[in-house]
């Protein structure tokens, strides 16, 4: 949801960039496996209680995720690069609550809750992208993704924006976890009422 919005505003900032790292044939999945790998990094830092660290990591690899988006767009977009993209910042969501409940085994139910409530999430938007384009349904978003998050209410954005909170408050991270996972049902039942009306049965 917030995604589109805060594109906005970090596209001018990565535009200048992104063209001199075009015109120097670098390829975007490279720059997303770099995002994905500094995001990744965060996962030790969160573990060992660093969090702050870990939020910088967080970051820097959402900040080189995004300059990835930003050539993709200066380029021609592949099916490596929108796999990539999409799969590799699953796992990093689901990465940095596991990393909390192993910092503090009493957070282990929350992110549990997290962690569950995002693979629906994941799975209907999935599951609502893979029949869409057998559909024709067209579900690009902007050209920035391979597929669009159809009722995007937890989004890179939300997801960052929460770990975010938790990071600077750990003390925080039930109650955010949990309200993260209340909205992660709320999107995936917008998406099977989406598939309802889009899929009817013959």
């Amino acid at each position: 949801m917030l995604d589109a919005p805060l594109r906005k505003l970090t596209d001018p900032i990565f535009a200048r960039t992104a063209d001199a790292l075009a015109w120097r044939n670098v390829r975007p999945s490279r720059l997303v496996v770099l995002g994905f790998l500094l995001s990744l990094a965060a996962f030790p830092a969160i573990v060992l209680g660093h969090y702050i660290a870990g939020l910088v990591m967080i970051a820097l690899g959402r900040s080189v995720d995004g300059l990835g988006a930003a050539v993709k767009r200066q380029t021609r977009a592949s099916n490596l690069g929108d796999f990539l993209d999409v799969s590799l910042e699953y796992i990093y969501c689901a990465a940095i609550p596991f990393a909390f409940a192993l910092a503090d085994p009493s957070r282990a139910l929350a992110a549990s809750f997290f962690i569950f409530a995002f693979t629906v999430s994941a799975a209907t938007f999935l599951s609502y992208w893979r029949f869409a384009t057998k559909r024709g349904i067209d579900v690009k978003a902007g050209g920035v993704k391979g597929v669009t998050h159809l009722a995007g209410l937890t989004d890179g954005a939300e997801a960052f924006i929460a770990f975010t909170i938790v990071c600077i408050r750990p003390e925080w991270f039930g109650i955010v976890a949990y309200a993260f996972g209340i909205v992660c049902f709320v999107s995936a039942g917008l998406r099977v009422a989406a598939a309802f009306q889009e899929f009817p049965e013959q």
